[in-house]
C-alpha cells in the first residue's frame, strides 16, 4: 500500500488551528499557578488590525532573564478582556487562552466581532495576579469605506546597548495613532559588551548591556527578546497602538540573505539558526496564526487594508534574496557576488513580486510599501568603509529593483509611498525611473525613518556627510538623529512628520520636528508641508 502524500506545511497549520489556537487543554496544565513574580513583566501588545478586530499578545515571564522566564514547563490558562472604554465598564469580548511552554508561554488571541474605525482597550489576567497593563488598539475602516484621515507611525532599529528608548516614549504620546509600522531590527544578535552605559534620570551611570554571548539557540533568542521587552518605554509604545510587524536582519544575523549568513556558514547549518530565530520572532510578536512558523519558514509578506484609503503591503526583503553583491568591506571576509554579475537575482522573490503586482490596484487612494532597506538609489560619501553603494539595499539588486519599479509605474499611477528603515538616518526622496539619472521621472516617494536607538545620539549632520544632499538631487532631507516618523494620510495629500530626539545616551531626551513634508496624490514628488 502506497503511503498517503502529506503536505507538511498544511499539516502543521491544520494542527495549529486545532490544538494551538482553538483553546483545547494541553496534557499538563498548571491548575493553581503561584508565580514567582508579576507574570506580565514583558507588557502587552496588539497588531494585525482589521475592520472587525486585531491580535492581542502577551508572554508570561515573571523573571524574564532567568531560564524559561521563571515559568515551569506547564501550560497556563490566561484570561483576556476587550472593552469599549479604558475603565472596562463595557466589556464586549472576553475569553481564555493557553500560554504554552512550547511557545515560550506566549499568547496570541485573534479578537473578532468588533466594530470598524474605533478604539478598544484590552488586558490579560492569570492565576489571581494583578492584571496586565492595559493596551489600546484601533480597528480599521470597513471594507469600501474611504475615511478622511489616517495616522501611522514608523519606527525600528532599537539596539538596546546603543541607548535609551526615549523615542518610543514620545511616539506613545502621539495622538490618535491608527498603527505603528515596525520595519525591523527589533533585537540585535551580538554578544554583550562591558563598556555600554547610559545616564539615568538621577544622573547616575547605568549599565545597558546585552545579557550573554551572541545568540544561536531558541533559549538565547527568547532571553534576548525578554531583555528588550523589559524596557518600559517600548512597553508603553506597544500599549498605545497596534504594531504592524516585519523583520530585517538583526532578528537573525547581521546582513543575512536567504540561505546565507554573513560568515559563510553552510546553508544547512544556518537553516537551524533561522528556524529558531523565526520561532522566537513569532512568539514575541502580535501576529496572526498565518505567521506561525513551519518547515518552509514564515510567510511574512501580507496586506492590511484601511478601507479604500490605504493598502499597506508588509514586505519581506530577507527571506528570499540572493547573496549581496560584493562591496569593499566584504571581499575576502563575507560570501558575496561580484559587483558586475549579470545573472538572475532576487530580493523579494518571484512569489512576492507577483503578489505585490496583483495587490497594486487603482481602487485604493494610496499604497504603502512597508519594507526594510532603501529602494531609491543613493550615493554615500566616498570615505564610507563599505563604499559609495549600499549593496545590502535595493541598489545591490538593480535587476530586482527595475522589475518592482516597473510594477509600480504600470499599476499604481503615482500613489505609492515606500517606507524604509535600516540605515539609522532620516532620508526623504523619490525613486527615479532611471537609477543612473537621479533627476529622471519619479515613480514613487520614499521616506526612510531613522533608528530608535541604533547609532547612539547622532547629530543633525555628521562629519563627512555635508555634501550628501548635493550628490543626491532626488532627496530633500537628511538627518542623523534618533527618532521616528508619523504619516498623516489624507485623501489627496500624504504628510510626513520627521521627528528627532536630541539625546538617548542620557535620560530626558527632548523631541523636535525636523521637517514636515508632503506628497500630492498622483504626483510622486516631495514638498515642504
Amino acid at each position: 500500500m502506497k503511503p498517503i502524500p502529506l503536505d507538511r506545511r498544511k499539516f502543521l497549520l491544520g494542527a495549529g488551528s486545532l490544538v494551538l489556537f482553538a483553546g483545547l487543554q494541553p496534557g499538563r496544565l498548571w491548575a493553581a499557578p503561584e508565580f514567582c513574580g508579576y507574570p506580565f513583566a514583558l507588557g502587552v501588545a496588539s497588531g494585525e488590525p482589521a475592520a472587525d478586530g486585531f491580535v492581542i499578545w502577551t508572554r508570561l515571564a515573571p523573571r524574564p532573564l532567568e531560564e524559561n522566564g521563571g515559568m515551569p514547563m506547564l501550560g497556563v490558562a490566561v484570561q483576556w478582556d476587550v472593552a469599549e472604554d479604558p475603565g472596562f465598564r463595557r466589556i464586549v469580548r472576553k475569553g481564555e487562552a493557553i500560554a504554552r511552554p512550547e511557545l515560550g508561554h506566549s499568547v496570541h488571541v485573534e479578537v473578532d466581532g468588533l466594530k470598524p474605525s474605533r478604539p478598544y482597550w484590552y488586558r490579560f489576567s492569570a492565576g489571581g495576579q494583578p492584571p496586565s497593563p492595559v493596551g489600546r488598539a484601533r480597528t480599521t475602516p470597513a471594507i469600501g469605506e474611504k475615511p478622511k484621515q489616517l495616522r501611522i507611525g514608523v519606527a525600528g532599529c532599537q539596539h538596546y546597548e546603543a541607548g535609551l528608548y526615549t523615542a518610543y516614549r514620545h511616539l506613545s504620546q502621539e495622538p490618535e495613532l491608527d498603527a505603528v509600522f515596525h520595519y525591523g531590527d527589533y533585537i540585535y544578535e551580538g554578544r554583550g559588551k562591558d563598556d555600554k552605559f547610559v545616564i539615568d534620570a538621577a544622573g547616575n551611570r547605568m549599565a545597558r548591556q546585552h545579557v550573554g554571548d551572541e545568540i544561536y539557540t531558541l533559549n538565547d533568542y527568547r532571553r534576548r527578546y525578554a531583555q528588550y521587552k523589559s524596557d518600559l518605554d517600548l512597553q508603553t509604545a506597544h500599549a498605545a497602538a497596534a504594531f504592524l510587524m516585519t523583520w530585517d536582519d538583526h532578528e537573525f544575523d547581521n546582513n543575512w540573505a536567504g540561505e546565507n549568513d554573513q560568515d559563510g556558514a553552510p546553508p544547512e547549518v544556518f537553516a537551524l539558526r533561522r528556524a529558531v530565530a523565526m520561532q522566537a520572532w513569532y512568539e514575541n510578536m502580535p501576529v496572526r496564526r498565518a505567521q506561525f512558523p513551519t518547515a518552509q519558514g514564515i510567510r511574512m509578506f501580507r496586506r492590511i487594508d484601511y478601507g479604500r484609503l490605504l493598502r499597506v503591503h508588509l514586505m519581506d526583503t530577507r527571506q528570499y534574496r540572493s547573496k549581496q553583491r560584493c562591496d569593499p568591506s566584504m571581499i575576502g571576509r563575507k560570501p558575496c557576488r561580484p559587483l558586475d554579475e549579470q545573472g538572475p537575482e532576487q530580493i523579494i522573490g518571484d512569489a512576492q513580486e507577483a503578489w505585490l503586482g496583483e495587490g497594486l490596484k487603482e481602487d485604493f487612494g494610496w499604497h504603502l510599501l512597508a519594507q526594510q532597506v532603501m529602494m531609491m538609489p543613493y550615493r554615500y560619501p566616498e570615505n564610507r568603509a563599505a563604499g559609495a553603494i549600499n549593496t545590502d539595499s535595493w541598489s545591490g539588486y538593480p535587476q530586482a529593483r527595475a522589475r518592482v519599479v516597473d510594477l509600480i509605474e504600470r499599476r499604481a499611477k503615482g500613489n505609492v509611498i515606500v517606507a524604509t528603515g535600516d540605515v539609522h538616518k532620516h532620508h526623504a526622496g523619490v525613486i527615479p525611473r532611471d537609477p543612473n539619472d537621479l533627476t529622471s521621472k519619479p515613480v514613487a516617494a520614499e521616506f526612510v525613518a531613522t533608528s530608535i536607538a541604533s547609532g547612539g545620539d547622532g547629530s543633525d549632520m555628521p562629519k563627512g556627510w555635508e555634501n550628501v544632499l548635493a550628490e543626491n538631487p532626488h532627496n530633500v532631507l537628511f538627518n542623523d538623529r534618533r527618532g521616528y516618523q508619523v504619516f498623516d494620510i489624507g485623501r489627496d495629500e500624504w504628510k510626513t512628520s520627521v521627528i528627532a530626539v536630541d539625546r538617548i545616551t542620557e535620560a530626558g531626551g527632548k523631541k523636535s520636528v525636523v521637517a514636515k513634508l508632503a506628497v500630492e496624490r498622483g504626483k510622486p514628488e516631495i514638498d515642504k508641508a
